[in-house]
């Protein structure tokens, strides 16, 4: 089924440290207090857990109890459920551990996407597997991007050679570099001609790193629809319109002028 109209629903929370109980707890009340019409709901980067470099103590499998209750909420709400988590993962018997985004359509299934650009600056490369594959997901119609934090600074692997629609970053930002995220997702939206999604966490982690959200969207020029800068937890609602976005691609067209290439990994 295609809806030229998606209502997302955006979770600014903080999250208790490495204590995926109590966040799965405070995230499933703010998503029972979101308006019966979204569509799709997105939360943070690590959303279980925080930003941590501790694998061995929080990573979980494809079946652990994270994965489980986003597909349980998926579908009792009828939505679409997005975030990234901890997981192991077991290639030819050898566990290695990824920062792994998952996308949980209401009937249940998920495709995944593992984070590419691991942040070097806080070690993540040295505990987390790099991901090679980008992932367009379809729902409803649409072909959403879903990318991870770090991978934002990045512009040549969100390139919209696909003709996404939607573009998605999920994300642990810091307050200190909060004018690069959002010079950088205003970026993004504009030069790939999509609406593009930020939504970061708030609050201070464990390593005193504080996090301001700024959660937002933006239109396909680059103009805001929705924003909180607040520092404080929120819900954002907003609706996109693929036809509208449409109508602005075949206006400008400026995405038929795009650079080709082949991407090296």
């Amino acid at each position: 089924m295609s809806n030229n109209k998606l209502n997302i629903a955006l979770i600014q929370s903080d999250l208790i440290w490495e204590r995926p109980k109590e966040n799965r707890q405070q995230l499933v009340q703010k998503i029972n207090t979101i308006s019966s019409q979204v569509d799709l709901v997105i939360l943070s980067e690590m959303f279980t857990t925080g930003f941590s470099m501790n694998p061995e103590k929080n990573a979980e499998t494809m079946e652990g109890e994270s994965v489980t209750w986003m597909v349980d909420i998926a579908k009792q709400k009828n939505i679409a459920l997005v975030g990234s988590i901890i997981i192991e993962t077991f290639e030819e018997k050898v566990s290695r551990y990824v920062n792994r985004l998952l996308f949980v359509h209401p009937s249940g299934t998920i495709d995944f996407y593992d984070k590419k650009h691991t942040f070097t600056l806080a070690g993540e490369h040295e505990v987390y597997a790099a991901g090679t594959e980008k992932l367009i997901v379809d729902y409803k119609g649409w072909k959403i991007c879903p990318l991870i934090c770090y991978d934002l600074r990045f512009p040549v692997w969100s390139r919209n050679v696909e003709n996404y629609d939607l573009l998605i970053y999920v994300a642990s930002w810091p307050k200190v570099r909060t004018h690069a995220w959002d010079a950088l997702l205003k970026a993004r939206a504009i030069e790939n001609m999509s609406y593009t999604i930020g939504v970061n966490r708030v609050g201070v982690d464990a390593n005193n790193h504080e996090y301001s959200g700024n959660s937002v969207c933006y239109d396909a020029l680059g103009a805001c629809l929705v924003k909180n800068d607040s520092g404080n937890e929120a819900i954002l609602e907003v609706t996109v319109d693929k036809e509208q976005q449409d109508s602005l691609r075949k206006r400008f067209n400026f995405l038929e002028d795009k650079d080709a290439f082949k991407l090296l990994n």
